[in-house]
């Protein structure tokens, strides 16, 4: 039974059905980055971030690695192409300024050209609000079946020299099936934004407020480019521990055994040393939450669909119950819901060359 709450949106018949991710080929090794930061350095990365390696692209986009999920997904769920009519791409990191790419992958998995179509741009929270959009669209009954395609390749925006991104951003695409359900659990969803944080995870470069790269707000010339993420990681830090446990509370709030009736937690992978502390602010139960980074690192809004794959690969136990999941970091922006995830498909991770083989990690 859910509660009532102001700061709380319900959304009613609605139920995830599958989940898929795909990563690209290309494995990157931190302590590659010896060399040029020195051991101490790096091993003082590892071991804050947690990060040991990442996925990253070389010539593969968003695009690449969201279709090769949903194939996985469409495949191993034997999804009807027909049957989807919503198709929603959730990325920082789009193919193209325009067409929308959500365009672009309609032809290339074969949808109908009934479907609606569309980009949303999206950070860390991103894939929350991908399912609060997807889900309520569900809902409302402006559709029936959505395919919610949420990926980043942040490796493309990263400078190799600055020590506070090297080391923690990988690339990563995934897929999520949800379905109009008469009767399925409401799911609850909080979200919040507050854009007085905008300037410190930017890329301040390259798009319409300056093209040309001229602006030196957050520019370090020996470091990054005006094309290059910025991240002031102290703000950051400070940000998600104001937010993020409130954002917990509520929904902890809302649902009838509150704490006790959350069998996982699945926050923003952002790194080891954030989710820590969270973890230690909220006295969460350590057992439940999903801490993923050591292999991946930090795949922006997909890193909570990455956690759930990576996390039913290595403990292979059947997935049910009632998940948290969290995103929170760029814009500011934050999102949270509560999702029953009896019998919800997780099909095994895809390492993009070896899709046609039908082969997996």
């Amino acid at each position: 039974m859910l509660k009532a709450d102001s700061n709380v949106r319900l959304v009613r018949d609605v139920s995830v059905k599958g989940v898929a991710c795909a990563v690209p080929p290309r494995v990157s090794e931190v302590s590659d980055l010896c060399e040029k930061f020195g051991q101490e350095s790096v091993n003082k990365i590892m071991m804050s971030t947690g990060v040991e390696r990442r996925h990253v692209v070389t010539d593969e986009c968003s695009s690449d690695l969201c279709f090769a999920a949903a194939e996985r997904l469409i495949s191993d769920m034997q999804v009807d192409r027909a049957s989807i009519d919503t198709l929603i791409f959730v990325s920082q990191t789009h193919d193209y300024t325009l067409p929308a790419t959500a365009c672009v992958l309609q032809q290339r998995l074969g949808l109908p050209i009934t479907t609606a179509a569309f980009d949303i741009a999206m950070g860390c929270s991103g894939y929350v609000y991908g399912l609060w959009m997807a889900a309520s669209l569900l809902s409302g009954g402006g559709s029936k079946r959505a395919l919610l395609l949420v990926g980043d390749t942040i490796s493309k925006i990263t400078s190799g020299d600055d020590r506070s991104v090297a080391a923690l951003f990988g690339d990563a695409g995934s897929a999520t099936l949800l379905d109009y359900e008469l009767g399925a659990p409401a799911i609850p969803f909080v979200l919040g934004t507050d854009g007085r944080g905008s300037p410190n995870l930017i890329v301040p470069g390259g798009a319409f407020r300056d093209r040309s790269g001229y602006t030196s707000d957050v520019q370090d010339p020996d470091v990054r480019s005006a094309f290059d993420l910025y991240m002031n990681g102290a703000e950051i830090f400070a940000f998600t521990l104001a937010r993020v446990p409130a954002l917990v509370a509520v929904l902890h709030e809302s649902i009838e055994r509150g704490a006790d009736g959350v069998d996982k937690y699945v926050f923003h992978q952002a790194n080891k040393f954030m989710l820590d502390h969270l973890v230690k602010r909220m006295k969460l139960d350590r057992a439940k939450v999903v801490l993923d980074v050591k292999s991946v690192g930090n795949t922006s809004c997909a890193s909570i669909p990455l956690a759930l794959v990576i996390d039913q690969r290595d403990h292979s136990l059947p997935v049910s119950g009632q998940y948290m999941l969290a995103g929170f970091g760029v814009g500011y922006s934050w999102a949270g819901c509560i999702a029953n995830f009896d019998g919800v498909h997780i099909s095994p991770l895809v390492v993009m060359p070896d899709l046609k083989m039908g082969a997996v990690q």
